[in-house]
């Protein structure tokens, strides 16, 4: 019995002084319900209520971290696993490859002829679609033209843009004169803003209706082999 009187009173100054019922019981191996018996008319200083608010929230915070390393390290194990299942592309890998990008970001030939034009904001995709366009397509370099698409809001960063499509590309300062400015909205959700912000490219073939037109073909010839259409 006076084992456990020196166990209360130990507990109540350990309380008083702001630990938590968890570190308590560390330092005292009690039943959780038996140290709140002893604890429920032990009353905190405001200060000792802070401390013990910032110590939960330290807990919290370091739970979070702990969470989030996890998932980016299942996140990377995902990403690399699928890498590795990529071997080299064969020629007609990327001829595929190239198709169906341009079937989803390419400009399509409607009621007149249109020249072959992709436009995306992904210089990675960009430069997959160059090199399809060269080594698929044989398009001379020379034949190509591009314009940047820029909202207004990102005038003052116009030589970092053409800057940044000039190292995507392999294209020289030169080739990025054009541009179209996009009005800015005051109010938007957009999320590619700021410094990581370099508009959209539009990449142009010259002389290239007969070029859109094959690439239509090969879409089709793509549908029947898939026994969609």
């Amino acid at each position: 019995m006076f084992a456990k009187i020196k166990e209360k009173e130990k507990a109540i100054k350990l309380r008083k002084e702001g630990l938590s019922y968890r570190e308590i019981l560390k330092e005292i191996p009690v039943a959780k319900s038996t140290l709140s018996l002893w604890l429920r008319s032990v009353g905190l200083s405001e200060r000792q209520k802070q401390r013990l608010t910032d110590k939960k929230m330290a807990s919290i915070k370091r739970g979070w971290a702990a969470w989030h390393n996890i998932k980016l390290a299942t996140k990377n194990k995902i990403i690399e696993d699928a890498k590795k299942q990529i071997d080299k592309i064969s020629k007609k890998e990327l001829r595929l490859i190239g198709i169906a990008l341009y079937w989803c970001e390419g400009h399509k030939e409607k009621k007149k002829c249109v020249q072959a034009e992709l436009s995306n904001s992904d210089p990675l995709l960009i430069k997959i679609f160059l090199k399809w366009l060269f080594e698929i397509c044989e398009i001379p370099k020379s034949e190509l033209y591009f314009r940047i698409f820029l909202h207004e809001s990102s005038r003052h960063r116009l030589d970092i843009v053409r800057k940044f499509w000039s190292d995507a590309t392999g294209f020289s300062l030169c080739n990025f004169q054009k541009v179209s400015w996009k009005k800015n909205k005051v109010r938007t959700k957009r999320t590619n803003i700021g410094e990581n912000y370099f508009g959209l490219l539009r990449v142009t073939v010259k002389k290239s209706g007969n070029l859109n037109r094959k690439i239509q073909g090969w879409i089709k010839g793509i549908c029947e082999s898939c026994r969609v259409v």
